[in-house]
């Protein structure tokens, strides 16, 4: 598996630095859409938390276990303080806090709770940690944000019974989310080696869960549903997903990268509709209509210069 960072290496110079990292946003989307959607269809039918969790973190703990049994290779300044971050805020903490927000509310409420407000803990990330004020048009974004989702939260708490839960959780994911994005940047890892560490660190979290609650529904569940979970927890979320957000922050620095989250309420309501059969509402419409641009101003994304970023895939901030 970690051939495939030569080829992410050779392949800038086919395309440009920025175009790869547009890219990986668009695949971090999609997977992140995917996921939510696979989640809310797991934990609604034939499996718990606790046994998505298991696949979305010990496959590719297993898989990668190649990179993190190496010595050579690491970066000699990487904090235990910061890989303890990158593990608890994009790791099992985060996985759990979402997969039992989505037992109470629909995908559509995950796609506009933690897409919408990952730029707003963001921002408020780097203003506390670094001190990076946002800009007026940034700040109007970001407000458009947080008023979808209080237009949403508003009209969907009085008719789908319990979402609030719900909405908390993914709101709480989404700053987990929000951590991991910051500590990732400039953490030196590649995206390769980011994955490793969070994958390993979460199925290592596991073990004293797993002990002591178990995870009876992989072996009372149908054999089809466990596969199908396992894909897409297992290896599309767990270890492409990881891989191609931080190809993106790395190429396109944090704003940018959290700017692929625009898309994501429109692909989860897309696909909670065709698949999984939940309704659109109008309070949704409406709360696109606010989040959606709220997020392209928000991420900050459209204010920064965008410098041609070294192929190295390191983690440095571009943007």
């Amino acid at each position: 598996m970690p051939a495939v960072t030569p080829f992410l290496r050779r392949s800038s110079f086919f395309l440009p630095s920025p175009w790869i990292g547009w890219l990986a946003a668009l695949a971090a989307a999609l997977i992140g859409s995917g996921w939510q959607l696979a989640s809310r269809h797991g934990v609604t039918t034939t499996l718990g938390p606790v046994e998505l969790a298991v696949l979305r973190y010990a496959i590719p703990a297993l898989v990668l276990a190649p990179l993190w049994l190496r010595r050579s290779g690491w970066p000699a300044g990487l904090s235990l303080l910061r890989c303890a971050l990158l593990v608890l805020c994009g790791g099992l903490p985060f996985g759990l806090v979402v997969l039992a927000g989505a037992q109470w509310a629909p995908a559509a409420h995950m796609g506009i709770f933690v897409a919408g407000s990952l730029p707003v803990f963001t921002a408020l990330g780097g203003w506390l940690a670094a001190g990076d004020r946002p800009a007026p048009s940034r700040l109007l974004g970001l407000a458009l944000i947080v008023a979808g989702m209080a237009v949403f939260g508003a009209a969907d708490w009085r008719t789908v019974e319990g979402a609030w839960r719900g909405d908390l959780l993914f709101l709480f994911a989404a700053l987990l989310w929000a951590v991991y994005t910051l500590a990732f940047r400039g953490c030196g890892l590649t995206p390769w080696q980011g994955a490793a560490v969070v994958n390993l660190g979460s199925a290592l979290l596991l073990l004293p869960l797993v002990a002591v609650a178990g995870a009876p529904r992989l072996l009372s569940a149908p054999w089809a549903d466990v596969a199908w979970q396992a894909l897409g927890q297992g290896v599309v979320a767990g270890l492409l997903g990881l891989v191609v957000y931080s190809v993106a922050i790395a190429r396109l620095g944090a704003a940018r990268a959290a700017l692929s989250a625009a898309l994501v309420p429109l692909l989860t309501a897309a696909g909670g509709a065709g698949l999984l059969g939940e309704p659109f509402s109008g309070a949704w419409l409406a709360a696109v209509l606010l989040v959606v641009p709220g997020l392209v101003l928000g991420s900050g994304a459209l204010a920064q210069p965008l410098r041609r970023q070294s192929a190295s895939g390191t983690g440095r901030e571009s943007a």
